[in-house]
């Protein structure tokens, strides 16, 4: 690997890094759910490539990091679903409770 490339890769993740933070901190909390509930589908893709960069792995720490990336899309994906989850249960109507019938 050329030390210029690794130099630009490293900047490009800098930048999205100090970038995303920054988007996240400057959206109210009251759209954090419905905004991790959206992205569910990118982390998807995230997920996917980073499994396809796992099989084309050729070193062992290219299997390493590709290994991380699974393991840290992986729980983005099972926790934006999760919380997504219980935010559409605080929608769901609860059942009525039925009247005891009077005693005769």
């Amino acid at each position: 690997m050329n030390v210029g490339t690794l130099i630009n890769d490293l900047t490009v993740f800098v930048l999205a890094i100090l970038l995303g933070f920054e988007v996240i901190s400057r959206v109210p909390a009251t759209l954090h759910t419905p905004l991790m509930s959206g992205t569910n589908s990118i982390h998807g893709i995230v997920l996917v490539g980073a499994i396809a960069l796992g099989a084309a792995a050729d070193n062992p720490l290219t299997g390493v990091i590709a290994f991380v990336a699974v393991v840290f899309a992986g729980a983005n994906v099972v926790g934006g679903y999760w919380v997504t989850d219980r935010m559409l249960q605080m929608f769901k109507r609860r059942p009525v409770p039925k009247a005891d019938k009077p005693a005769e």
